[in-house]
């Protein structure tokens, strides 16, 4: 009897002590649970878009907000196309005798002043050229003073005017031909006159850069052979493709807008042209050529064969639009952070349009309201400090 009751007083006990701890474990979890509800959202773990900002930040920061503006911006068509010169402003050099290659500095992008030594070369004809020269003008000395004796011969009665006359042609005959071979000398590069030279200076015929370089020393070239091409890059032209099914929107005097293609995303620069000739010819690719001129010139970044990104336009239309100082790029796409309360900053991802006088078209998600304020000026170092934010955790 007494080991009966022992054995059901530890059984209860044992009971008892188990529903306790099955109570104890549920009012912690319903506590836990309770607490992660009344914590405000944000608090238990950080947002990956927002950023905070301390009264002190802000002041530092000098952030500008506004909201979503509408714009009057350019519609017209997106190509593409190069940079290019016309065909005076590029100079094939070649060499009019030909001859070796002697020596030449020139590299491909060199600088080049109107007049400066391009190459040497040298040829055994530039002697027989000299040669023939210094030859005829002494013929011509000797023709003329014999001109001059048949003159007074002919004034004394002496000697029959024919005389006079033959020695008077052959001054002249001789004179046509002493400058045709002065001619030929200059042309050659080669001195006239003077001491006779092996080798002649090949000079530039006006400022510019080289841009192709297709000799080397030792090489022996043809006079039709194009040693060196020198461009003046100072009355650059775009040239753009357009599809023959958008030239009828193309006019004379149309605005170009245009960005380099080598242009990186944080430094692209826009520039403008307008359309002053428009192809009438459709090439095999069913395309257009249109030119445009530029409306500032000498623009040292601009070089000939560089590829473009154009906008013609055709026409204006009212746009939403945002500052390009409220926007970032981040992992490929494009944000905008719009203001919460004052020093909360959620990023807001935003689809791009046009972009005209430091100010690009916006399309914001449906779940954004137009009226959002958003930081207008500071946009990077919100991103700065949102990245800075991630590599601390």
């Amino acid at each position: 009897m007494k080991y009966t009751a022992s054995l059901a007083l530890l059984l209860s006990l044992t009971l008892a002590g188990c529903g306790a701890d099955t109570s104890s474990t549920a009012d912690g979890e319903a506590t836990e649970k309770n607490a992660k509800a009344e914590a405000p959202a944000g608090e238990t773990e950080a947002a990956s878009d927002l950023v905070t900002l301390s009264p002190a930040e802000q002041q530092a920061g000098g952030l500008k907000t506004g909201r979503v503006s509408s714009r009057p911006m350019g519609a017209g068509l997106a190509v593409n196309g190069t940079l290019d010169v016309p065909p005076e402003s590029a100079v094939s050099i070649t060499a009019p005798l030909g001859g070796y290659v002697q020596s030449t500095e020139l590299l491909q992008g060199s600088r080049v002043r109107k007049g400066e030594v391009l190459a040497v070369l040298r040829n055994p004809a530039f002697v027989t050229l000299q040669k023939e020269y210094l030859e005829l003008r002494s013929r011509l000395k000797f023709a003329n003073a014999e001109l001059a004796r048949q003159r007074e011969l002919y004034q004394q009665e002496v000697a029959p005017l024919k005389n006079y006359q033959r020695a008077q042609a052959e001054v002249e005959a001789l004179q046509v031909q002493l400058s045709a071979q002065a001619a030929q000398l200059r042309i050659a590069g080669l001195p006239v006159g003077g001491a006779i030279s092996t080798t002649a200076t090949l000079r530039a015929p006006r400022a510019g850069f080289v841009r192709a370089v297709n000799v080397t020393v030792g090489q022996s070239v043809t006079a039709t052979e194009p040693l060196f091409e020198i461009v003046d890059p100072e009355h650059l032209h775009v040239e753009l493709t357009v599809f023959e099914r958008d030239v009828a929107r193309v006019q004379h005097g149309q605005l170009i807008r245009f960005t380099l293609a080598s242009d990186s995303t944080g430094t692209r620069r826009e520039r403008t042209a307008h359309v002053y000739l428009v192809g009438k010819a459709i090439g095999d690719d069913r395309t257009v050529r249109v030119h445009g001129h530029l409306d500032q010139e000498n623009d040292p970044a601009l070089l000939p064969g560089l590829y473009v990104r154009a906008t013609i336009e055709t026409g204006r239309t009212d746009a939403a639009t945002l500052p390009n100082s409220a926007l970032v790029r981040f992992e490929g796409k494009s944000y905008a952070y719009a203001v919460e309360a004052p020093g909360r900053y959620r990023m807001v991802p935003v689809t791009l349009g046009r972009s005209e006088d430091a100010f690009t078209e916006v399309t914001l998600p449906e779940t954004v309201p137009a009226t959002t304020t958003f930081v207008t000026d500071g946009a990077y170092s919100l991103l700065a400090k949102m990245k800075n934010a991630e590599e601390e955790e």
